[in-house]
């Protein structure tokens, strides 16, 4: 896909819209496999709050993977798409019992974070098996904002709490069939992530009926030109290695098992829009496009970066922009960055833009969500339609009161 193709699906689909290359998606797909080669049994669930588009999931059950879901629809989204409920593991954070109860009767895996779940779930349904999730007290990612390993974060089980859920499995004949941690995106050193899994392989000795340990993910892609990303093949080389010898010393064989969101899209995806102006200030140059954090809020919620290009003129000078949003709001998406020379009605392409950038979408401003398309050898595929007033109002309710005016 070149900046032809893009130009070509943003005439004919209109601005602003999200394009997801399927070739990156499945390439992605098979070097986290081939990374892994080594371990006997492998299970894949991709991280669907990633990009939870029913085309893109239905993608990655033709790929054999199955799904990481954290919500009730997620995972009504995944049966949508034909997956093998047993394929599919529901890890939700702070959900209610009630929940949890009903994705069970769906037949996927549960896996469970907090004590006072795992007691009731365990007392009410000794029958149904469970993961539990690890907080093995690593901060592996590359903040606060994106680790969830650290002591202090909102997930999980502490590894010093392990005594608590041996005794809730032991009063209720429950059964732990798997077990799990993730701390969280952008994983520079594996060292320090392979420590982690060193503390979640000294938990699962503790049961004896696993049938999976699930290692999370947070696997880091590059943003910009010599960005720092995961090695994933020097880590599928290690940690292959080191879980062979724990099913080893285990007595049996069980499933290696990751959930990659952002690995396996972020680099398929582009988002386009469209410059509505050129503004120039006494200290700076904005360009502003037809979108704003209403679309693309990562710029603005974490800090990241999307690499910006001029499509339109992708060999033009460079000169030093901002770019900006048309939300009532500060919504900068680049401070003084340097892009090719911008004109108004010239498309920009945001790169690295296929993980959580539609799914975290919204309609402020009562703007519109953008069209999604996917494109697979040579062809666009619209997967979604581009919002409408129509998808705006549904829903509301018209009230009139009768207000009594003041004599």
């Amino acid at each position: 896909m070149n900046n032809q193709d893009l130009l070509n699906i943003a005439q004919e689909h209109g601005s602003p819209v999200y394009v997801y290359n399927g070739e990156t998606i499945v390439s992605q797909y098979e070097r986290l496999v081939s990374a892994f080669a080594k371990a006997k049994n492998l299970r894949i669930h991709y991280a669907v709050k990633a990009l939870s588009n029913l085309s893109i999931l239905k993608l990655f059950k033709q790929l054999g993977a199955g799904l990481d879901t954290v919500s009730l629809q997620e995972v009504e989204l995944g049966l949508a798409a034909g997956v093998d409920p047993k394929k599919i593991i529901f890890t939700p954070n702070g959900v209610s019992l009630e929940e949890i109860e009903k994705v069970a009767t769906k037949g996927v895996q549960i896996n469970i974070d907090n004590l006072s779940i795992l007691e009731q779930f365990g007392s009410k349904h000794p029958e149904i098996p469970v993961c539990v999730r690890i907080n093995p007290h690593v901060m592996a990612g590359g903040n606060a904002n994106i680790s969830v390993g650290h002591i202090d974060s909102k997930f999980g089980i502490s590894i010093h709490q392990i005594p608590h859920i041996l005794r809730i499995v032991e009063n209720t004949g429950m059964r732990v069939n798997g077990v799990h941690m993730h701390t969280g995106s952008d994983i520079l050193d594996i060292g320090v992530f392979l420590y982690a899994t060193e503390i979640l392989f000294e938990t699962a000795a503790k049961f004896k009926d696993l049938e999976f340990i699930d290692f999370g993910s947070g696997f880091k892609v590059a943003y910009k030109e010599g960005d720092v990303a995961t090695d994933i093949e020097d880590l599928g080389d290690q940690l292959s290695d080191r879980f062979n010898k724990f099913c080893k010393d285990y007595g049996r064989d069980i499933t290696m098992a990751f959930e990659p969101g952002k690995f396996l899209v972020s680099e398929a995806g582009y988002f386009l829009a469209q410059v509505n102006v050129v503004k120039q200030t006494t200290s700076t140059v904005f360009a502003g496009v037809d979108s704003g954090f209403n679309h693309l809020i990562r710029p603005m919620l974490y800090g990241s970066y999307h690499g910006i290009e001029n499509i339109s003129n992708s060999e033009g000078r460079k000169r030093f922009y901002s770019v900006v949003g048309y939300i009532c709001e500060t919504d900068t998406f680049a401070n003084n960055r340097q892009i090719a020379e911008i004109t108004e009605g010239d498309i920009l392409a945001f790169s690295n833009a296929g993980a959580y950038c539609f799914s975290m979408a919204s309609n402020y401003n009562s703007r519109y969500r953008p069209a999604e398309v996917l494109w697979y050898q040579g062809e666009a595929h619209l997967i979604r339609e581009r919002e409408t007033m129509k998808d705006i109002l549904r829903g509301q309710k018209e009230v009139e009161l009768e207000i009594a005016m003041p004599a």
